[in-house]
């Protein structure tokens, strides 16, 4: 399957491009970078020198990408953001996975309350969060999936299942949770 990230120079979309570049059932097709364009990604990205597969970086542009043959973009933008591309990219018939909080939360006022302004507002009842390990089938119809940030995948996995199987109380539960640097990305 050939697939884009958008947004490959940052912090997650790096760690993506190093996934998706060792599995055995995609093709890496386009990864976009504004400040980057046109420079090797093994440049920009040493540690995949010699699996890069000659890619290079190509600019963000949302209409040149929509009108590829590819059929499935990753967003590895900041919040805020990618609600801009996946309008561009749903229209043109192409699915979405957001890595940002963009499609998190369906409920707009909630969304707004935590995140502000959101970009793309007519999409929420059109995207659906993911966590493939957890979430009933039926998503696969929709256009766009949010994936979780680091702290749901951490949280989640592990206590679902427990409470599915009664193992936990469902009062009380307190989780801590620590992150690295990545969960505020690259600049950081």
């Amino acid at each position: 399957m050939k697939v884009g990230v958008i947004g490959a120079a940052g912090y997650s979309g790096e760690v993506l491009v190093k996934l998706l570049l060792g599995h055995p059932q995609v093709t890496l097709a386009a990864v976009t970078s504004r400040q980057h364009a046109g420079r090797p990604v093994a440049q920009v990205i040493p540690a995949l020198r010699g699996s890069d597969r000659g890619l290079k970086f190509v600019e963000s542009d949302c209409a040149a990408l929509a009108a590829s043959d590819i059929p499935v973009f990753f967003l590895a933008l900041p919040h805020g953001a990618a609600a801009e591309f996946a309008r561009t990219l749903v229209a043109a018939g192409k699915k979405v996975i957001d890595l940002s909080a963009d499609f998190r939360i369906a409920d707009l006022a909630t969304f707004t309350a935590y995140y502000g302004e959101h970009h793309a507002p007519e999409l929420l009842a059109r995207a659906r969060f993911v966590l493939p390990e957890l979430t009933p089938p039926g998503w696969e119809k929709y256009p766009i999936f949010a994936a979780p940030g680091c702290y749901p995948t951490s949280i989640l996995l592990p206590l679902v299942p427990l409470l599915r199987a009664d193992v936990v109380a469902r009062e009380h539960i307190v989780v801590n949770s620590f992150s690295g640097v990545s969960g505020a990305g690259r600049k950081v």
